[in-house]
């Protein structure tokens, strides 16, 4: 591919509304990907771009890998698409199955969405009408976290707990939130940190507020991602489980970033030792390559809802997408998990987390980091804030990293790391050491 063939009118620019993207600072100076290839994607300048954050955390066995293509060409040609509602297609069964086998015991009943965003609102759906189907029609509210993340639905946004994705579009779905777990004692702490787990004692609180009968569920990032990177502290996520167990209200995880490798484990819940009763998934899910996501809900769950579904010919949950179990997605995420599966990748993260936490630990004491957190191959630093300011220096500091060669994630006051797994030690290094001059740099 030439430069020509890559090159963009202005017009061309000005079309397309990017996604949480600075529109008229991009449109100026444009940062174009034509490529990509293991772990480095290729700009439209030719040069080669270390993959910081896995595509958006989500292309963990890096780029092009040949095993997803060739089944998603194979599906195109056999089978593009196959309606949903009440018709299937085999793979969709096929991939069902698949993801169970990521899955803690008892998390083995597949709903397909197309993104994060669709799991989290089917997540919340399926929790309120479980209840409805149990006798509790009053169990309705919803509690999340601040600092949480939980897509951009309407549902994701109300529960999410980012306020800058909730300022602009005033109200959302009624719901509480939990407080952070970021607490200033626990700063540079290395994996999880070891105060903070009385955090979850707050739910007791919204409980004596709302009572247990009048709520569904809690739902949570197990590690919480796009905030910064935020470990849970030891014990946390058990205390959380005993009370949701305690009150009768079901504990949701979001492990669209947590899932498929990322910490090391199978899943979020295996890393941190905690089962949530349903389960978003996506971005690794297919690689990244075809969007898709899903909720996986505990059997009894889905088995609550067949119980009372009333005639065999009548549907159980009124509820669904076009593209729900998509053939090319779920050929995709067949390819992607065998992949997973074969490779020795999540081993692979969770033996060279370490090495990795090592490193980004080393960058304490640069200018302006004011915390470092990790697990995994996920890390965040926080950034102190320019005078009035607080998102410019992770903004300078990105686009310094972009003009070196490596794609790292800017938000908020936060940059973020979320490595390819397949991420060699060299190439840490030179992330890392990259990174700290960044920092040095800023004014």
């Amino acid at each position: 591919m030439t430069h020509s063939d890559t090159a963009l009118t202005q017009n061309q620019l000005d079309s397309f509304w990017m996604p949480y993207t600075a529109n008229r600072q991009f449109k100026k100076d444009p940062r174009i990907i034509t490529a990509a290839k293991g772990a480095y994607l290729t700009d439209d300048q030719g040069r080669q771009i270390f993959d910081g954050l896995s595509g958006l955390w989500c292309c963990g066995l890096g780029h092009g890998v040949p095993e997803i293509s060739e089944a998603i060409s194979h599906q195109v040609q056999q089978l593009d698409y196959a309606p949903a509602f009440q018709y299937g297609h085999p793979k969709a069964f096929q991939l069902a199955e698949k993801v169970t086998e990521f899955m803690p015991d008892g998390l083995n009943r597949v709903f397909f969405t197309n993104s994060g965003s669709e799991a989290a609102d089917t997540s919340l759906k399926i929790a309120r009408a479980y209840w409805r189907k149990k006798g509790l029609p009053t169990k309705t509210k919803l509690i999340g976290r601040i600092k949480g993340y939980h897509g951009v639905n309407f549902g994701g946004f109300s529960l999410g707990g980012i306020g800058a994705n909730r300022a602009l579009f005033g109200d959302g779905v009624a719901a509480d939130h939990l407080p952070h777990t970021v607490i200033p004692g626990n700063a540079f702490t290395r994996g999880l940190p070891a105060t903070g787990a009385e955090r979850a004692d707050d739910l007791l609180e919204l409980i004596a507020l709302h009572d247990a009968s009048n709520i569904a569920a809690v739902i949570i990032e197990p590690l919480a991602g796009s905030a910064g990177v935020l470990p849970p502290p030891e014990n946390y996520l058990q205390r959380l489980r005993k009370i949701c167990d305690d009150h009768n209200i079901l504990l949701i995880f979001d492990e669209v970033i947590c899932g498929f490798g990322r910490m090391g484990a199978n899943t979020g819940a295996a890393a941190f030792g905690v089962v949530p009763d349903l389960m978003n998934i996506a971005k690794q899910l297919t690689n990244g390559v075809v969007p898709m996501g899903a909720v996986v809900a505990r059997q009894d769950i889905y088995e609550t809802f067949m119980e009372t579904g009333g005639p065999e010919y009548m549907m159980e949950i009124p509820h669904g997408y076009t593209y729900s179990g998509h053939p090319v997605a779920c050929a995709a995420g067949l390819a992607a998990l065998g992949v997973l599966q074969s490779s020795g990748l999540i081993q692979r993260v969770k033996q060279m987390s370490g090495y990795f936490e090592d490193a980004v630990h080393s960058l304490k004491g640069r200018k302006y980091i004011s915390d470092i957190r990790n697990f995994g191959f996920a890390a965040g630093f926080s950034v102190e804030a320019a005078p009035g300011e607080p998102a410019l220096r992770p903004y300078q500091v990105a686009m310094d990293m972009w003009k070196k060669g490596f794609y790292v994630r800017y938000g908020g006051d936060t940059i973020q790391l979320g490595l390819p797994f397949i991420s060699k030690t060299d190439e840490i290094d030179l992330l890392v050491e990259a990174l700290g001059d960044s920092f040095n740099a800023l004014a």
